[in-house]
């Protein structure tokens, strides 16, 4: 090796977005706008359903635990997207990168177990209703959470560990707007063969097996909705499952794609764009699909508004 390639850094430059200097406040301003939406609506959320008492059920519980994922998840990476853009350095440090690494899979593989565990509840609401509480006790709901969260933890450390064994020199600079693990993985200067392996076996566990289950879940309630032969009962199917499995194949499809199916065609610009839509778009879509069009949580809303503002009125 030559004293050039010796050279180990000690942060890495994130190239960021293809966007042309012109469009950048263009760009700023609307991925500003999502980020901030994606917080306030998954922060109402978790407001709601811990302020009515008609929401603590298994599936807000869920919910709530998704939003605080979704919250996490895209302030993994927005913050520093959003720096970068109104700044001439786009470094960041090797730890600090390490450490977006860790929490940008662990918000990422949390959400989807949570995914999981919710097209469970589902599952169970519509096609075994009169089992429904015996079957979803809190004692399940909370192990199905816990065991999330666990799971996440040790899956994110394991890929953590691994990129901190590897040698990084010569070229530092991630063409991406994140440390992501395979950017990572092209500059590294040492065998990565083993890395890719446990990104193969494990994505395979932590992506395909429930998102394939997820789609059995949502397949069962379709099925057991048409039983019903009406319009209502097909209306009720599609406008349950509908929604629900765009934005779920939407998170999956392009993960699955970037990560488990990687394809020498994929430009740095395409897998760019396919980051931002499961980083970005996702998180953002998963407070009006799962929750705000939810007429309970429109109801909690109008409850808690009314109480506060009986409240504020008797103290006046």
């Amino acid at each position: 090796m030559t004293e050039r390639n010796q050279t180990v850094v000690s942060d890495f430059l994130l190239l960021g977005l293809p966007i042309d200097p012109d469009q950048r406040d263009l760009f700023y301003a609307l991925f500003l706008t999502m980020y901030v939406t994606t917080i306030l609506g998954n922060l109402l959320i978790i407001i709601l359903i811990s302020l009515d008492s008609h929401l603590h059920t298994p599936m807000y519980l869920f919910l709530s635990n998704l939003s605080f994922s979704d919250l996490c998840f895209s302030s993994v990476t927005m913050p520093k997207l959003l720096q970068n853009m109104q700044s001439q350095v786009s470094s960041i440090p090797y730890a600090g990168c390490l450490t977006q690494m860790y929490f940008f899979l662990f918000f990422g593989d949390l959400e989807s177990f949570l995914l999981v565990a919710m097209a469970y509840d589902r599952y169970v609401a519509i096609c075994f209703p009169l089992h429904y509480t015996t079957i979803m006790s809190p004692k399940l709901c909370l192990s199905l959470v816990v065991l999330s969260w666990v799971l996440t933890t040790f899956h994110s450390m394991l890929h953590t560990l691994l990129m901190a064994r590897l040698w990084f020199c010569a070229d530092n600079t991630i063409l991406h707007f994140f440390c992501d693990m395979s950017a990572l993985l092209k500059l590294a200067c040492s065998d990565t063969r083993v890395n890719e392996l446990v990104i193969f076996i494990m994505g395979g566990l932590i992506l395909v097996i429930p998102f394939l289950l997820i789609i059995m879940s949502y397949v069962r309630i379709v099925s057991s909705i048409l039983k019903v032969p009406s319009a209502r009962g097909i209306h009720k199917a599609f406008s349950t499952c509908g929604s629900h499995l765009s934005v779920v194949s939407l998170f999956y499809g392009t993960i699955i794609g970037l990560y488990l199916c990687p394809s020498t065609n994929n430009s740095t610009v395409k897998e760019t764009v396919m980051a931002m839509m499961y980083t970005v778009v996702t998180p953002m879509l998963n407070p009006f699909i799962y929750s705000l069009r939810n007429r309970d949580m429109k109801g909690a809303l109008g409850r808690v508004f009314w109480k506060n503002k009986i409240s504020f009125s008797l103290k006046w």
